[in-house]
């Protein structure tokens, strides 16, 4: 409605500089007549199309500000190497290592990625470690919970793989009911599904479905044979106390009979 009223003043603006006809006029009063109203015409034709433009140009949809979303964030948040020590009487158990750890303000639950852990023995010396992909544990550090390509190393040289171990604090046990592969100082291979260790790995057990494989079984078991027999011969010695023999006694003679004489053989005195 605008837009029309608009180029119907333009148009009325070009009426009024148009030229009127005369009934007596000069060829050179008309020509320049003439040139007055085209040129007033290209100028207001001009100022029609500036006007329309920035009108429609201010007419464009102006975008309201969208409302303001609140965005969910850790109340707790580190992307930075992080420590994590446990004591336990003043003497450190454990101490894990992450690159990002985070905790939300609805929950005691901090988690972590990756994990690094180092244990420790009664007198603080490094006897263990642990690493896994992920991990999860309590603002008390009453469990350690590891998930995701578990590997633990104890301390005689042994290898735990396993897809999770759980520590907790209550017993100081490290158990998992998965799947778990062991491999020992001496190079056997055993499997199974359930493992539970102390939290320094020195005693460990597979619970069910144990297999293994052996290095150099027939050989092991020689050795291991004599051994016991070495030990057995140690444990019982020979006594060293010899028998006392017995002088060879010299031939009885028999009495002869009651009432019967006795009569000497030949050759007796």
């Amino acid at each position: 409605m605008f837009v029309a009223q608009f180029l119907q003043n333009i148009q009325n603006v070009q009426n009024a500089f148009a030229p009127t006809s005369r009934p007596a006029a000069s060829c050179c009063a008309s020509r320049a007549s003439r040139n007055v109203s085209r040129k007033a015409s290209r100028l207001w034709g001009v100022l029609a199309c500036a006007f329309l433009a920035a009108f429609l140009l201010g007419c464009e949809e102006i975008e309201e500000p969208k409302p303001w979303i609140r965005v969910e964030r850790p109340q707790m948040l580190f992307t930075d190497t992080t420590l994590l020590d446990s004591y336990d009487k003043g003497v450190l158990n454990w101490r894990l290592k992450t690159a990002y750890l985070e905790r939300w303000a609805d929950k005691e639950i901090v988690t972590v990625r990756p994990v690094f852990v180092d244990i420790y023995d009664s007198i603080g010396e490094r006897v263990a470690f642990l690493r896994a992909d992920s991990g999860s544990l309590d603002m008390t550090f009453t469990y350690v919970y590891a998930y995701g390509h578990v590997y633990a190393l104890t301390p005689k040289g042994a290898s735990v793989r396993a897809d999770s171990l759980l520590w907790n604090k209550k017993d100081n046990l490290v158990r998992t009911a998965s799947y778990v592969r062991v491999v020992s100082e001496d190079g056997d291979v055993l499997q199974g599904v359930g493992f539970e260790s102390d939290a320094q790995f020195d005693n460990w057990k597979i619970l069910s479905n144990v297999t293994g494989i052996f290095q150099d079984a027939a050989k092991r078991m020689k050795d291991e044979d004599k051994r016991q027999a070495e030990a057995e011969r140690l444990s019982n010695p020979p006594s060293s106390s010899s028998q006392a023999v017995k002088p060879a006694s010299s031939p009885s003679r028999k009495a002869p009979p009651r009432g019967l004489p006795f009569r000497p053989k030949a050759g007796m005195p």
